[in-house]
């Protein structure tokens, strides 16, 4: 029997700012610079253990900027970017960050930072540093006073955030959002990107003796000529390690699919005779009672026919893994919640098999149980 687990690979949509460029006397002799075009948040650690906030701050990173000119103009700097709050930019589904200024130079000199909301309107807000607010530009100022000058340069701070529900990822994804920096008088603006990747907690499932049951040698005087026969039960441990507490099910895939002498989602094929005879059927039975995982006390198993839109009532009564039927664990019993997040989960697997009556096979020949099968573990 063997054991794969999926990841899938996505991108996130980008969100891409758009504006529409003012007409502007324009000096040829500007250049305008950033030192960090792209500001990336590096791989989240699938080992990071979900926080108690409602949101998880990714970290700061630095960058700064230089605008400088052949002849004093204009120094105002505007970011055309989406907007997610007042204070806060947008970065991707479930994600914010913020821009914070500071250190600003004109011409050599120290000065403070007016927060202005257009061209030539006076600041609505003056400080040594500041946040840099949506749909708002900066400026040098002095004395509360903007001002025009040849180099100006500033030291920016942009901090990320996301929330603690975009941590919960069935698949690897990556997160790229775009910001321009536009100095208007100048002509010139500069692209800025911030990138971030997130992994799903990747969870290993391993069966003792490699996944495979035997049942031994039989006689045809062990099965009955009209009727099944089924076999003693085997059991296996499934131990299943996760690299952060995750929630997930298990689903089972037939690798001999269409030979089970019972078509149902919970039996799977012992494979055919020499004449292409159903053999028969088998089944892997969880018991609640025999499985345990991390600290709870105690676990109770509940199942979705819907995809895990919805869960039935968690109990501790045994329970096949089916083909379609998401299966998963809880520690409440009579919840309907859906599961828990496990990360070490031990539990016995017991496999239940029945020969069809031997008057329907060909025993001319020895005949090979043939039944294998995948278990999947489905994020959620």
């Amino acid at each position: 029997m063997k054991l794969s687990r999926y990841l899938l690979v996505t991108l996130a949509p980008l969100a891409l700012s758009v504006f529409t460029p003012l007409a502007w006397a324009t000096d040829d002799n500007c250049q305008f610079n950033l030192s960090l075009p792209v500001l990336d948040y590096g791989l989240m650690n699938r080992a990071i253990r979900p926080g108690s906030a409602p949101e998880r701050n990714l970290g700061e990173r630095q960058l700064s900027l230089n605008l400088s000119c052949s002849k004093p103009i204009d120094m105002s700097l505007f970011y055309r970017a989406m907007a997610a709050t007042t204070n806060r930019f947008h970065f991707a589904d479930r994600g914010s960050y913020q821009i914070r200024i500071r250190d600003a130079v004109l011409d050599g000199q120290s000065v403070e930072i007016g927060l202005i909301a257009g061209v030539g309107q006076p600041p609505t807000q003056t400080a040594s540093n500041l946040i840099w607010r949506p749909e708002f530009g900066i400026v040098p100022v002095q004395a509360g006073v903007p001002q025009q000058g040849r180099s100006f340069s500033a030291q920016l701070e942009v901090t990320a955030w996301v929330q603690e529900q975009g941590m919960q990822l069935r698949d690897a994804v990556t997160w790229e959002t775009t910001g321009v920096f536009d100095a208007m008088a100048a002509g010139r603006s500069k692209e800025a990107t911030l990138r971030a990747r997130f992994a799903p907690a990747a969870c290993e499932p391993v069966l003792s003796n490699g996944g495979v049951v035997d049942f031994g040698k039989l006689s045809k005087n062990d099965l009955s000529a009209d009727k099944s026969t089924r076999l003693p039960p085997k059991s296996l441990m499934l131990r299943i390690g996760c690299d952060a507490p995750t929630a997930f099910a298990l689903i089972m895939h037939d690798n001999r699919s269409g030979s089970a002498t019972v078509n149902s989602e919970i039996y799977y094929g012992l494979g055919t005779d020499s004449r292409n005879n159903k053999i028969g059927l088998y089944s892997l039975n969880v018991d609640p009672v025999n499985t345990s995982a991390d600290s709870f006390a105690r676990l109770y198993r509940t199942d979705s026919t819907t995809g895990g839109v919805a869960w039935s009532t968690a109990s501790a009564s045994p329970i096949a893994i089916g083909q379609n039927s998401y299966l998963s664990f809880t520690d409440t019993p009579g919840s309907s919640a859906g599961p828990v997040m496990i990360q070490n989960l031990n539990t016995s697997v017991t496999v239940d098999a029945v020969i069809a009556p031997t008057n329907s096979l060909d025993l001319s020949t020895a005949i090979d149980l043939d039944g294998a099968g995948t278990i999947e573990i489905i994020y959620l």
